[in-house]
């Protein structure tokens, strides 16, 4: 059978119906924006926009975050009519299936795969870093040696101390399994109280921070364009548009929350309605913040601060130097924050562990990752794959990498979303749809270019990083995925896909 095989629409709405077997439907709208914001606003916010204002684009960090922004509502407006018109758990993965056929929801699976799990152990780097900030200027104790919190390919500024594995990354992950191991219901409870304190602590920086912003630290604003070269001796493109683009391409990947509310469109009460809200909503929010917070940071601390001393929980290092008189602040965003990328990894692997789950039922993984736990109804053995995967990232592996691995992988997920959104147009103009995209084949079309500017920013090693990781893909797809997938057995075809129900509201 033809590897660009598709999945029926009808078949993809009978797979959303209820029945003893399909998840639970328990996130409403609220719980779905809930959701975004814990994802968006986590590591991008707190660690990435010091490290891509240090790396590549200085006080323009800001409109790199701006230009994230543009090609994330542009995606988002394509998530939103793909979520509300085939709400089932997978994604872009299942969008793909349905539009462009197995070989490319394959590779767009494997591809997830990669921003999700790849995602959350960035974060879990950088909850690892604000603990030792805590442990140290809150607790007053000593911090954890540098050896057993940081990756075996990391070394300290002054050269004399080498990590060997990340356990506090490693821990965080664990437990936040097991909580989603227990169930959705409960994880979205718990991440809807870490969503209000860590907007509020957001907000209260930005307040508070602008008073003790030094002008000379946004002059020039641009910087002009030349290369930069970290002490692990990688270089980077500084300053002038490559630098713009290659800070909007590192922060990107803290925008991937509205992606991860799309995931769980099998698990909303009212999908239809809800999915467009939760992911358009979430987006909203967390751009205007995203855009005053790192305008604030900038102009706070210098670039010089977050290549040296700064590194490492950079939010906190800036208020205990510049913002005199708020020290508390800086122990009160310590303990946030902590709360707040736990937020964050768990939204993260709760869309890594839906995506393996559609996989899984459509028999191009093995059927164990689509096993409901018989009490908790969650894909509890597919939890615990990923929890090997993203340990493995987190305690191995130094967060620059991740995050910019994390980054080129969802910026290449967004851009066939927004293919596929041109494709169903043209394949089924019938398809209900709550949600529309305004001027397609404009939006989409603008969505995969401005994603594909920042993918060029990124530079070649993570070119080289992506086709790796897409060549162990197709590996494991033609070596098994293709042998067991339903579709090409021909249990799932459905080759007149006639027009697909409407589903009750």
């Amino acid at each position: 059978m033809s590897l660009f095989v598709k999945k029926s629409i009808s078949q993809l709405l009978a797979d959303a119906a209820e029945s003893e077997k399909t998840l639970k439907r328990t996130l409403t709208a609220s719980s779905l924006i809930a959701l975004g914001v814990g994802a968006i606003i986590g590591a991008g916010l707190f660690v990435r926009t010091a490290a891509a204002a240090a790396q590549h684009a200085g006080p323009s960090v800001t409109i790199g975050f701006i230009i994230a922004s543009i090609g994330c509502a542009l995606a988002g407006l394509c998530y939103a009519e793909l979520s509300s018109s085939i709400p089932i758990a997978g994604s872009a993965y299942t969008y793909s299936y349905a539009t462009m056929g197995e070989l490319v929801a394959w590779i767009i699976g494997w591809d997830l795969i990669l921003e999700y799990a790849v995602g959350a152990a960035t974060v879990g780097i950088a909850w690892s870093e604000y603990l030792n900030n805590l442990l140290v200027e809150v607790i007053h104790v000593s911090p954890i040696p540098y050896e057993w919190c940081h990756s075996p390919f990391q070394q300290s500024l002054d050269g004399t101390q080498h990590g060997v594995i990340n356990l506090p990354a490693l821990f965080i992950v664990s437990v936040l399994t097991l909580l989603l191991i227990k169930g959705t219901q409960e994880s979205a409870l718990v991440n809807g109280i870490i969503v209000i304190v860590k907007v509020s602590i957001v907000i209260l920086i930005i307040v508070i921070g602008w008073q003790f912003i030094n002008p000379v630290n946004h002059t020039p604003y641009i910087p002009e364009a030349t290369t930069y070269t970290d002490h692990q001796g990688i270089t980077y493109d500084y300053g002038g548009i490559m630098g713009i683009l290659g800070a909007a391409g590192v922060v990107f990947f803290a925008f991937i929350g509205f992606d991860a509310v799309s995931t769980t469109a099998q698990e909303a009460i009212n999908p239809k309605r809800d999915m467009p809200i939760g992911i358009l909503g979430s987006l909203v929010i967390c751009t205007i913040l995203y855009v005053l917070f790192s305008h604030v940071l900038t102009g706070v601390a210098t670039v010089e601060d977050f290549r040296t001393t700064g590194r490492e929980a950079s939010v906190a290092f800036a208020i205990n130097k510049y913002m005199i008189g708020y020290a508390w602040l800086a122990q009160y965003v310590t303990v946030a924050i902590l709360f707040g990328f736990s937020s964050v990894i768990l939204v993260m692997l709760l869309g890594q562990s839906r995506v393996f789950y559609a996989m899984s039922a459509d028999g191009l993984m093995p059927k164990m990752f689509s096993d409901l736990h018989p009490k908790f109804k969650t894909p509890y053995k597919a939890n615990l794959l990923i929890l090997v995967l993203v340990g493995l990232f987190a305690a191995f592996i130094p967060g620059d990498i991740v995050g910019d691995m994390t980054s080129i992988g969802t910026l290449f997920a967004f851009m066939l979303v927004c293919a596929a959104v041109i494709i169903l147009r043209r394949t089924n103009p019938e398809l209900p749809r709550q949600f529309k995209t305004p001027w397609v084949p404009f939006v989409p079309i603008l969505g995969i270019l401005v994603c594909g500017a920042m993918i060029f920013g990124l530079g070649w090693i993570n070119w080289l990083r992506l086709i790796v990781w897409l060549a162990i893909g197709f590996v494991i797809y033609f070596g098994y995925s293709k042998k067991h997938s339903l579709l090409q057995k021909g249990i799932l075809v459905d080759p007149k896909d006639p027009p697909a129900p409407k589903i009750e509201e």
